[in-house]
């Protein structure tokens, strides 16, 4: 493997590594300033290509916390004099909660 592509690699993991350590605010401002500098079109190839890779790792994390923090939105509703707990997409499979 060429240096350029070992180089590619080794920060296509690093990027990785970084994307899976930080906050979701943190992997999400670092994905914006990513997309801001792929934008102007001024990167060299290299560090375009690094860049990429770490915005798609970047992505992926992103959208996992998300699909993660949908799962977890409960809606709480009142009926009656119990409490309900159904997901938030407003499914008809409510339980009771713990008063």
């Amino acid at each position: 493997m060429g240096r350029a592509k070992r180089k590619l690699a080794s920060e296509a993991e690093d990027g990785a590594e970084a994307a899976e350590e930080t906050s979701f605010e943190q992997a999400l401002e670092a994905l914006e300033a990513i997309v801001d500098r792929l934008e102007q079109g001024d990167l060299p190839l290299e560090d375009a290509l690094a860049a990429f890779e770490k915005g798609v790792a970047l992505t992926r994390r992103c959208a996992g916390e998300l699909d993660t923090a949908e799962r977890r939105i409960e809606e709480l509703v009142r009926d009656g004099e119990k409490w309900l707990v159904r997901p938030f997409e407003g499914t008809d499979d409510a339980q009771e909660a713990e008063e």
